[in-house]
C-alpha cells in the first residue's frame, strides 16, 4: 500500500479513485503545524530558531497519517503544487520523523497542476524530493511576518489604544487606501472647457470634431480655463467655414490578453462578476478540488495560486481545437501564442489558471455548478480560449478640420475606430477600473477639400476629478505593480483589513476608517521605513531569492532583525502625548479641515481659548479641547459628518458639529443633528446649565443611516423611541423597538431580542417582532441569540441533515450532533452540502461535537483540572520565557 497525503479531503477522495486501490489518500485538511502565539516562538537570539505546535487537529491528523504509514512501501506527499503546498509537505515529513513513524520508508514529493486522472498519474511517475530552497522561503516569510506582528502590534496597542494589529503587508496595503483618500481630500479642482463642433458633411453624414488648436498654436485639454476663453473661440467658430484639412487612417491591430494568474482572475471577477477576492478564491477552490459533473467528481481548472501565464502544449491545441470548431477558422491564429509573465518574481514553472478541458464549454457544464461557481468558471474559459484566438483588426481614423473666420485660422480633430474583424473581442474584453474606454466613433466617409456644414458648437464646462477611491482589483493590481506581497495573499490581506475595521466598502470601493488612517499615521510617524513601497518590495525580491537558492534565509532575518529590534526599542521612551501632537500635524487636514474663514482650524468652537487635539479613550481616539475639564467638548475625528450639511444653519451660535434639522411640532423645541465623541446623534431642544435640570432627549444614529441622510421626519421618529410595535400574541404586553448599547432591538418585559442587519428599527413591522421575542423565548438564556431554524442543505451518507444555522458567534453548520463555524470567508447563504460535510468532519474528527464540548465544559469545572500541555517539535531550543504580552498577536503575526 501506497499513502499519498494531499490537503483537503475532497481532494482526497477524488484523487483515491484515480489511483485505485493500491493506494491510500490521507487529508492534512492544510497545515498541522504553526507557531504558537506567544513570546519566544521564533527566537533572534538563538539564530531565528522557530518552535512549532502541533494543533489539535493536526495532532490527530498526524496519528492518522502515522498510522497508514506504519508497514505502508512508500509515503507520497502530494500537497499544493505552490510554496505554502511545500510547507506543508515539510511539516507532514518533519512531524512523523518526530515521532519516528517513517523508520526508512522512502518518501516522494509528486506535484499536479490539476486534478484530472491524466495529471494525477504522470505526476506520480515524476517524483522528486521536498524543494528546501521553497521550505527556506516559506520559513523567512513566517518569521518575518511573526517578528512584525508579534513586536510591531504591542506598540500599537500601548501608544494608540484602539488600534488592533500591523503587519508586513497588511500595513502597507493599508498605507495605500490612506494615501489615495488624502490625495481626494487635498484635491483642489481646476475649471476648463471643450469645444466641439458638430459638422456634415456633403452626404449629410454627422460628426464631431474637438477644437486642438488656434493660430498656429496647439491647444491641450486644460488650456481654455475660463468662461469669457470659452465664449470667444464659440462664436469666432459660429462665424467660421469649414473644410476637411486631412484625413488619416491606419490599421491596427489589437492582441488578446494571456490567461489567468492568481491576481488577474481576482481583479476581474471583481470588475465583472462583484466577487471579493476572498470569495473568488475560495469558489476557486472548489472548482479545482473537484464538483461534480455528470455523476463523476473532478477537477475543473487548474490551479488558482499561480503567477503563470503560459499554459502546457495540450491545453493549447485542444484551446485552437475549440476555437476553430466554435467560431471558424479564420478566429484560430497561424502560429499558436506563447505568453511570458511580466512580474520579476513570477513562479512560471506554474501554468496560468485555466479550465482542464477546453471542450467543456460553459453552456454544457452550467447546470452542474452553483450559480457562483458557473459565473467564475464561464469567466475562466471565456479568458482562456480568448488567449488564443486571432487578433482584432482595427482601422484608427484621424480626420483634421480647418476653419477659417476672417484671417484666423482654428484648428479641430475628430478620431473614430472601425473594427474591421472582431477576432477575439468577438468573445472576450477586458474589464477596466477607473479609466473610461476611449475607442471612437465611426466616422463618415470625407476626402481632404470637402466643405463641410456647421450644424451646431458647444462650450461645456468641467471640472478635473481627484483620482478615484481603491476598487478591491484595483488595489491589487497596484499591489502587484509595486511588488508588495504575494498574489496568492492578496485576498487574505484585504480581508484582514476588513475584519480590522480600518477599511469599510462602500459603492464597492475601499475607504479608510479613522481608525486605519491612526494606524497609517503612527506607522509613518515612528515606523517609516517599514510601511514603504520600495522596502517592502525589495523584501519580496529577497524572499524570491532565497526560494531560489541563491542566498541564505536566515541572513534575510538577521538583517532584517537588526534595524526593525532598534526601531522598536526606540519607541520605549515614547509618550503618548508625542504620538498624538505627531499625528496631530501628520493627519491636521484630515482632523481639523480649514473652515475658509481664515480662523485657526484647531480653535476649540464651545470655549474659543483651548485648542483642540486629539484625545485616547476608552474607545479609542477622538477629538477633545485642551481646556477639559472645564471644557467638555468632543467630537470623532472626522469633522465632516455633521457640519456644512443642509442649509448650513446651527445651534449654539454656529457651533460646528452642530445642524438644525427643525422644530418639533408638539414641543416647539429645535431638533439638532450633532457630532458626539462616540458618533453623530440628534437631540431635543438644549441642555440647561441649571443643577439639577433634566437632559434633552437623545439618540444615536442606527447603523447604516448616514448624517446626510438624516431629515427632521428620521429624527423625530428616533427621538420617540422606544414605540410600540406589536402586543405578544399570549401575554398582550406591549413588544418594544428601540435603539441601544449594543444596536437596535425588540423588548418584551425582560426578554431582548437583537434585530437582524436588514431589519430597520422605524420600520420593523409587528409579525418580525413577534417572530423575534418567540423565538428568543424559546431559545432561552440570557444573552443567547434567538432560535435559528436554519437553513437545510440536505442529508449526508449516514442520512444526517445538515442545516446552516445563525449563531452568537457567527454561522454555523450542524449535522445534530456536531457544530462547525463557518470560516470568516465562507458565506452561509452559499455554504454548499459537500463543504458543510467538509466542515462537520473536520469537527468530529478533531473531537468536536455538542457532548465533547458539554464534557470539556464539566473536566474544566472539576478542582485541580489540569490544562494538557502542547505538543512540540521540531525545537532543539526552548527560548526562556518573556513576559507575555497584554494581548495574543496570533492574528497580528499570522498571514500580515
Amino acid at each position: 500500500m501506497k499513502v499519498v497525503v494531499v490537503e483537503s479531503p475532497a481532494k482526497a477522495k477524488t484523487i483515491n479513485k484515480y489511483l485505485g486501490r493500491d493506494y491510500e489518500v490521507i487529508a492534512s485538511f492544510g497545515h498541522i503545524r504553526d507557531l504558537p502565539a506567544k513570546d519566544g516562538s521564533v527566537d533572534p537570539e538563538a539564530d531565528f530558531q522557530m518552535i512549532w505546535e502541533l494543533e489539535d487537529r493536526g495532532s490527530k491528523r498526524v496519528s492518522e497519517i502515522a498510522k497508514a504509514v506504519k508497514g505502508a512501501e512508500k509515503l507520497i506527499l502530494a500537497t499544493d503544487p505552490d510554496r505554502e503546498g511545500e510547507a506543508i509537505s515539510w511539516h507532514v515529513l518533519e512531524a512523523l520523523a518526530a515521532r519516528k513513524a517513517l523508520k526508512g520508508i522512502p518518501v516522494e514529493r509528486v506535484t499536479f497542476n490539476a486534478i484530472t486522472k491524466a495529471s494525477v498519474e504522470q505526476a506520480m511517475r515524476k517524483p522528486r524530493e521536498i524543494d528546501q530552497a521553497l521550505v527556506d522561503a516559506y520559513l523567512a516569510r513566517r518569521a518575518l511576518d511573526y517578528l512584525v506582528g508579534f513586536n510591531l502590534s504591542p506598540v500599537l496597542w500601548r501608544k494608540l489604544p484602539g488600534a488592533r494589529s500591523a503587519g508586513r503587508v497588511q500595513s502597507v496595503a493599508l498605507r495605500l487606501v490612506t494615501e489615495r483618500e488624502y490625495e481626494i481630500e487635498t484635491f483642489r479642482p481646476r475649471e476648463y472647457w471643450s469645444i466641439v463642433a458638430t459638422l456634415a458633411t456633403q452626404a449629410g453624414g454627422v460628426f464631431d470634431a474637438r477644437l486642438v488648436g488656434a493660430d498656429g498654436k496647439r491647444i491641450q485639454r486644460l488650456d481654455v480655463g475660463t468662461g469669457d476663453e470659452a465664449a470667444a473661440f464659440k462664436r469666432d467658430l459660429e462665424l467660421a467655414t469649414f473644410r476637411v484639412k486631412s484625413v488619416e487612417a491606419k490599421p491596427a491591430k489589437r492582441h488578446p490578453q494571456p490567461p489567468f494568474t492568481t491576481s488577474t482572475l481576482q481583479q476581474e471577477a471583481s470588475r465583472k462578476l462583484g466577487m471579493a477576492p476572498a470569495q473568488t478564491m475560495r469558489v476557486a477552490q472548489r472548482l479545482y478540488e473537484g464538483v461534480d459533473v455528470g455523476g463523476e467528481t473532478v477537477g475543473i481548472i487548474t490551479y488558482m495560486r499561480t503567477d503563470g501565464v503560459d499554459m502546457a502544449p495540450e491545453a493549447i491545441r485542444d484551446a485552437r481545437s475549440v476555437i476553430g470548431r466554435e467560431f471558424g477558422d479564420a478566429y484560430v491564429p497561424d502560429v499558436p501564442r506563447r505568453y511570458a509573465a511580466k512580474a520579476k518574481n513570477a513562479q512560471e514553472a506554474h501554468e496560468a489558471v485555466r479550465p482542464t478541458d477546453m471542450g467543456r464549454l460553459p453552456k454544457h457544464i452550467a447546470r452542474h455548478l452553483e450559480p457562483e461557481q458557473a459565473r467564475l468558471y464561464e469567466l475562466i474559459w471565456t479568458r482562456t480560449v480568448a488567449s488564443q484566438m486571432e487578433s482584432a483588426e482595427l482601422e484608427r481614423t484621424t480626420v483634421d478640420v480647418e476653419a477659417s473666420v476672417g484671417p484666423r485660422r482654428l484648428d479641430l480633430r475628430a478620431t473614430g475606430q472601425v473594427v474591421k474583424f472582431d477576432g477575439f473581442l468577438t468573445l472576450y474584453q477586458e474589464g477596466k477600473d477607473d479609466e473610461e474606454d476611449e475607442e471612437g466613433k465611426r466616422l463618415p466617409p470625407m476626402q481632404a477639400g470637402d466643405p463641410l456644414t456647421r450644424e451646431r458648437i458647444a462650450a461645456t464646462q468641467h471640472f478635473t476629478e481627484p483620482p478615484p477611491r481603491y476598487s478591491e482589483a484595483s488595489l491589487v493590481k497596484r499591489m502587484e505593480e509595486l511588488g508588495i506581497g504575494r498574489p496568492s495573499t492578496y485576498a487574505a490581506v484585504l480581508q484582514t483589513l476588513r475584519d480590522r475595521e480600518y477599511v469599510r466598502i462602500e459603492k464597492k470601493r475601499l475607504v479608510p476608517e479613522d481608525k486605519g488612517r491612526l494606524v497609517t499615521g503612527f506607522l509613518e510617524s515612528f515606523f517609516k521605513r517599514y510601511v514603504e513601497y520600495d522596502f517592502t518590495a525589495d523584501l519580496e525580491e529577497q524572499l524570491d531569492r532565497v526560494s531560489n537558492a541563491e542566498i541564505d534565509w536566515r541572513a534575510v532575518l538577521r538583517d532584517f532583525w537588526r534595524d526593525f529590534s532598534a526601531a522598536i526599542g526606540s519607541t520605549k521612551e515614547l509618550r503618548v502625548t508625542d504620538v498624538l501632537e505627531a499625528l496631530n500635524g501628520l493627519l491636521g487636514a484630515h482632523i481639523f479641515p480649514d473652515k475658509g474663514d481664515g480662523s485657526n482650524p484647531r480653535a476649540c468652537p464651545t470655549c474659543g481659548s483651548g485648542q483642540l487635539s486629539l484625545k485616547l479613550g476608552k474607545f479609542g481616539a477622538f477629538v477633545g479641547c485642551s481646556n477639559y475639564p472645564e471644557c467638555k467638548y468632543t467630537r470623532q475625528l472626522s469633522a465632516s459628518g455633521v457640519e456644512g450639511e443642509g442649509d448650513g444653519s446651527s445651534a449654539e451660535g454656529g457651533q460646528p458639529g452642530v445642524r438644525v434639522l427643525g422644530n418639533d411640532p408638539a414641543t416647539g423645541l429645535p431638533v439638532t443633528l450633532r457630532d458626539g465623541r462616540f458618533g453623530p446623534f440628534v437631540q431635543l431642544g438644549e441642555a440647561s446649565t441649571e443643577k439639577g435640570a433634566e437632559k434633552p432627549k437623545r439618540s444615536s444614529l442606527p447603523k447604516g443611516l448616514a448624517p446626510s441622510a438624516l431629515d427632521l421626519d428620521k429624527a423625530l421618529r428616533l427621538l420617540a423611541l422606544p414605540r410600540e410595535v406589536a402586543r405578544h400574541p399570549e401575554t398582550g404586553e406591549p413588544i418594544l423597538a428601540s435603539l441601544g448599547r449594543f444596536g437596535p432591538y425588540v423588548q418584551h418585559g425582560k426578554t431582548y431580542a437583537n434585530l437582524g442587519k436588514d431589519d430597520d428599527v422605524l420600520e420593523i413591522g409587528a409579525n418580525r417582532a413577534i417572530d423575534l421575542i418567540v423565538a428568543k423565548e424559546q431559545g432561552g438564556g440570557r444573552g443567547r441569540p434567538a432560535s435559528d431554524p436554519g437553513r437545510s442543505l440536505g442529508k449526508d451518507e449516514g442520512g444526517r441533515e445538515l442545516v446552516v444555522k445563525a449563531g452568537r458567534y457567527g454561522p454555523y453548520v450542524t449535522d445534530g450532533e456536531v457544530n462547525a463555524t463557518l470560516p470568516k470567508t465562507a458565506s452561509a447563504e452559499a455554504l454548499t452540502l459537500e463543504e458543510a460535510i467538509r466542515l462537520v468532519t473536520a469537527k468530529r474528527e478533531a473531537g468536536g461535537g455538542k457532548s465533547a464540548a458539554r464534557g470539556r465544559r464539566t473536566g474544566a469545572a472539576k478542582a485541580g483540572a489540569a490544562k494538557p500541555a502542547a505538543k512540540k517539535t521540531a525545537a532543539t531550543k526552548t527560548p526562556a520565557k518573556k513576559p507575555a504580552a497584554r494581548k495574543t498577536a496570533k492574528t497580528a503575526a499570522k498571514g500580515s
